[in-house]
Parts: structure tokens; sequence; C-alpha cells
């Protein structure tokens, strides 16, 4: 996934902010009991959605794509006394993990865990966001950016993972998941309502904030 050389990673890692107690304890236990720990934030993409959060301010955030709750807790780290973070995530057997970190990180008043089909439970939300994180199914990228866009307010971001997919984008054969993601890409690229910029930082994120 990582697009640096491992020298370059650890160099990183090194020179960025320690990792809290919580976001550790939560990546050892995901590596250790649940599948896939790779879909996990991470140390330094942590630290830059934490930072990130942070100078937006945001009122409402809504993350698509919970997973065992580690960019949720940088990402809430970034709301005033009042805001919310609403995370959609369609695996249910990972609620109580995720519950459990969010307590430890003192976060529960303000981050609202959905359960279900973000496709289903976006419409149903009544806020307007001021930053959406998309971190779900790839091959539904460009439906969740037509659901959350008129959603989130004139200036607010929209910002989507793994855009890059472990450098797969610039082959010329590209499987199923690699194919949503360019068509991702490219529809930001040319939807006249953002500007975007692409940062190679782990697997890629697409920065996209809407202008009208």
């Amino acid at each position: 996934m990582n697009l640096l050389s491992e020298a370059l990673d650890n160099y990183i890692d090194a020179h960025a902010s320690e990792e809290d107690e919580v976001l550790k304890e939560l990546s050892r236990e995901t590596h250790v009991k649940v599948q896939m720990p790779q879909m996990l934030s991470g140390h330094v993409q942590g630290l830059f959605l934490q930072l990130l959060s942070q100078m937006i301010k945001p009122q409402r955030i809504l993350e698509i794509g919970t997973y065992t709750g580690y960019s949720a807790i940088c990402l809430a780290k970034g709301l005033p006394e009042n805001g919310l973070l609403y995370t959609i995530d369609i695996n249910e057997e990972l609620t109580p993990m995720v519950e459990r970190y969010i307590a430890k990180a003192q976060l529960s008043d303000k981050v609202k865990l959905l359960t279900g089909d973000a496709r289903k439970l976006i419409p149903q939300l009544n806020e307007i966001f001021d930053l959406v994180f998309i971190d779900a199914d790839k091959v539904n990228y460009t439906a969740y950016f037509d659901l959350v866009i008129d959603k989130v307010r004139p200036g607010g971001f929209i910002v989507a993972d793994n855009v890059l997919w472990s450098g797969k984008v610039v082959e010329e054969k590209k499987d199923k998941d690699t194919q949503a993601i360019d068509a991702y890409n490219k529809k930001v690229l040319n939807d006249t309502r953002v500007k975007n910029v692409i940062l190679p930082l782990r697997d890629g994120l697409n920065i996209a904030q809407k202008l009208l």
C-alpha cells in the first residue's frame, strides 16, 4: 500500500508527533484481532486527518467507512464542543470495539455510529457537513460523492482515501476496484463544483474543496 520506500516511511513516522496511547492500543488490537488490518489509517495519515480537521474546525463531519474507528477518533479531535461526527459502516460486528475506543478517547458525545448501507443512510441525514471522509468500498466512491456533494457547505471538503490504490491507477490493465478509483479521480477533476489535489500520502488522498 505504501508508495515510498520502507526507509522513507520509517523516517516520516519517526519525525511525526507521537501517536497517542488510545490510538496505539487501537492499532495493536486491530492488527491482532481484526481481518485486513492494513485498512487502518495508521499513525501518519491519522495525524494528517487530525490536523486537517483542526484547521477546518468543522461543526459536522461525515465519515463513510468506520472500520475499527481510528480515523473517526482522529477526525473528531478537530470538532468544537458542540461538534458531531457521523460515521457509517456496514459491518456491525466491529461496533462494540469502535464504541469502546471512542469512549476511551473521551469522544462518545461527539461521535454518532451508524450501521448499514451508506447509500441508504446518507439521504436520511439532515445535516450540512464541513468535512466528509470517504474510505469504504471502492466501487461506490462515485455514488458516495454524488450523495454528499449537496450536503457539503461551500468551502467544505470531501477527502477520499486509497485513490492511488498501491499505484495500480497508472497501470494499463485495471481490475474492478482500480477502475472505480480511477473513475472517481476523473469525476472529481472534471466537476466544476470543486477544486482538488491528490496527495501521495500512504495510499493516496484526494482532497476536494466545494466551491459553489
